[in-house]
């Protein structure tokens, strides 16, 4: 239903969004990794004078099973007031829910009942193969004319190329695949924008046999995974650009953007140096006419001995890092980076984005380490920080610690757990011992993407300054 005026949740610059009121639940992907229970969303309380404070409180399950649940969003965010947007009386109620490995994605509405969401609409995979040539749907983001949905494999068995498929804001039907020139671009994951200088941004990971049961080490050690970032004209729908890290650079995932329309440079982070098994960020920019690329954070491996280390990782004799997840606060001061592997969460002044200065570290997990919470100091944990979100006043951080089924199970064989942390994030950087939902509180799943209601630094993108 149309409103008359403007979703309170949408906000102008990232000024506003910064001063807006706090959110008070999280909505976290949940999956079973046996396929034998359906994945399901779970409501977290994130309202601290809550008696249900750091609870799971609501839970909406899938109607299939063997979905893995990854990355979602919602149907309409910021970008809804831009001066050139068509759906300006849209609001943001719906989440978007892709199933990765069975290419199905679920619209699922929160305005009713937030802690009971309920499923309205399931694309079907063949819906997303038919309309937009594409499987895999990976990343979901809400821009001015539509929610755009990254997806990793081609339609009917082919492995790509891999694209971005444009879903209506309102009746959630494919309206077709988002490129109409896409030049050499064949690997993809996630996409974002320059949203007033009319540039997307697309990233690489691989195709999904390449992904599916885990690293392929093989293909890893041959330089086979995505290595480069893609630059395109937003309203034309065309490639003009790649910039390629060198295929050292193995798995070139997650960008944030500065949230500052004025600006055009942005993060993205480098799993794996097949070199020395470092993991990196690096800062995109305008160079003349050009995009360019520049290393801005090297975070190094960390030695281990054999018997330490699952196979996967054993003849290296060291714990990679893995930075498989970042996150830039909407003021554009803090980056956020997850070392999945050796169980760290790093934080970075950006101030000045080609000179990052580290503000701040927790461990929690860990491949070697097993690093407890403090709020249970006596239990080790698997998994490390994977995907992190931050508030809109960039006060709390949430990070969750199962990365994808598969690779899971390769870096953690012993099991990777479930588990939930909170830090809150100022003149201090430490965990807050209130908020530890663990274990069967997911109720044998493993939580994923987090999204914050009202909207978080990795939704919503600003058209004024």
């Amino acid at each position: 239903m149309a409103l008359w005026k403007a979703d309170p949740t949408f906000y102008a610059s990232p000024r506003d969004a910064v001063a807006g009121p706090p959110e008070k639940l999280a909505y976290v992907a949940a999956f079973d990794r046996a396929a034998q229970e359906p994945d399901a969303i779970a409501v977290l309380d994130l309202d601290p004078d809550s008696p249900s404070y750091g609870s799971v409180v609501g839970w909406t399950d899938m109607p299939y099973t063997g979905d893995e649940l990854h990355h979602f969003g919602w149907n309409a965010c910021s970008s809804a007031l831009c001066p050139y947007a068509p759906h300006p009386h849209v609001e943001r109620r719906y989440l978007i829910v892709p199933g990765l490995r069975s290419s199905r994605i679920y619209v699922i509405d929160t305005k009713e009942q937030p802690t009971s969401p309920r499923i309205i609409k399931t694309l079907e995979p063949d819906e997303l193969a038919k309309r937009a040539g594409y499987s895999r749907p990976h990343t979901v983001h809400c821009g001015p004319e539509g929610i755009y949905v990254t997806a990793l494999g081609g339609a009917n068995g082919d492995e790509g190329p891999g694209g971005i498929a444009l879903l209506d804001h309102t009746s959630f039907d494919v309206l077709g695949r988002w490129e109409v020139d896409r030049g050499p671009q064949y690997f993809a994951y996630d996409a974002w924008w320059h949203i007033a200088k009319d540039v997307l941004i697309s990233s690489e990971w691989g195709t999904p046999s390449m992904i599916e049961d885990g690293v392929v080490g093989e293909l890893l050690l041959g330089r086979k995974y995505g290595h480069s970032v893609h630059f395109w004209d937003m309203r034309k729908r065309k490639h003009v650009q790649t910039v390629d890290l060198g295929d050292e650079h193995q798995m070139v995932l997650e960008l944030r953007p500065a949230h500052d329309p004025t600006k055009e440079y942005g993060f993205v982070g480098v799993v794996v140096s097949v070199e020395d098994l470092s993991a990196s960020v690096w800062v995109w920019h305008r160079d003349g006419k050009e995009w360019a690329a520049k290393k801005v954070i090297t975070i190094p491996a960390e030695p281990a001995s054999a018997d330490e280390l699952p196979p996967v990782i054993q003849p290296f004799g060291a714990v990679p890092p893995l930075v498989t997840d970042i996150d830039l606060s909407v003021d554009d001061k803090y980056l956020y980076v997850s070392c999945w592997g050796t169980g760290e969460l790093k934080r970075y002044d950006v101030s000045d984005p080609f000179n990052p200065v580290e503000a701040g570290s927790v461990r929690i997990g860990g491949i070697v380490r097993r690093t407890p919470h403090p709020a249970a100091p006596d239990v080790p944990l698997s998994g490390g920080p994977q995907m992190v979100e931050v508030s809109r006043d960039g006060r709390r951080v949430y990070v969750t610690n199962s990365l994808y089924g598969s690779w899971d199970d390769q870096f953690y064989p012993d099991g990777v757990g479930a588990w939930m942390a909170k830090l809150d994030s100022g003149e201090d950087f430490a965990f807050d011992e209130r908020f530890f939902p663990r274990g069967e509180d997911f109720r044998g799943r493993r939580p994923h993407q987090i999204r914050l209601q009202g909207g978080d630094a990795s939704s919503d993108s600003y058209c004024y300054p």
